[in-house]
């Protein structure tokens, strides 16, 4: 079977001699791959950023990895879709992994909301293809938790914020997600922050810290 596409827009390393740390960014519902993109100016220049476009296109305008209904009663997901664009998303990673300059044993994931699910789906049932996963404002719900023993989970890394004034996925599904996270044997930093379903200037800061850190381990 071929290897899925995925439109998407890069920035090279600051040194691209040899090879490099590979940072993959998923925007979130009803965005494109020019949204995160703004981000890679702040974030390690030792990073050569990815920003992947999702394959649905929706008809008020932006993408999305999946369908999602805004109800009275909070947000239903399409879990079918979801695993079909995560499936599709390792098929890629994979191949762009295995291409010449990247760095192998340094691949991070940066999500936002509906990308953070993404890229945190994507780690858990392929860990052995990510070292760490930046998951902002997003939702974990029981259907993205891996079969199979959990130990495999054990090395990788993963940054959760979530803001206290989040309109879109409150606060209290933050923290549950927190605690589901918490079922497993990751290495989990969890931050709050006074902010609405965005990445504030000190969310930012926080997770500029923690890719350097990654880095540098």
């Amino acid at each position: 079977m071929a290897t899925p596409e995925f439109y998407h827009l890069s920035r090279p390393a600051a040194q691209a001699e040899g090879d490099c740390p590979l940072l993959v960014l998923l925007h979130g519902y009803g965005s494109d791959e020019r949204d995160l993109m703004g981000l890679a100016p702040y974030l390690d220049p030792r990073f050569q950023v990815v920003s992947v476009r999702a394959p649905q296109a929706l008809a008020m305008a932006g993408y999305a990895w999946f369908a999602v209904q805004f109800t009275p009663f909070g947000l239903v997901l399409d879990h079918t879709q979801a695993q079909e664009s995560r499936q599709q998303l390792e098929a890629w990673l994979e191949a762009l992994v295995a291409a010449p300059g990247v760095d192998r044993r340094r691949v991070f994931l940066l999500g936002f909301s509906q990308g953070a699910g993404m890229a945190l789906g994507l780690a858990l049932h392929r860990p052995e293809l990510v070292t760490g996963v930046a998951f902002l404002s997003g939702l974990v719900v029981p259907q993205m938790m891996p079969a199979g023993d959990p130990k495999k989970l054990s090395a990788l890394s993963v940054l959760m914020t979530h803001g206290r004034q989040d309109p879109l996925i409150p606060i209290a599904q933050g923290r549950a997600s927190r605690l589901l996270l918490e079922q497993l044997p990751v290495r989990l930093r969890y931050q709050e922050y006074e902010m609405g379903h965005e990445i504030s200037e000190e969310c930012l800061e926080e997770v500029r810290g923690w890719l350097a850190e990654g880095l540098d381990r």
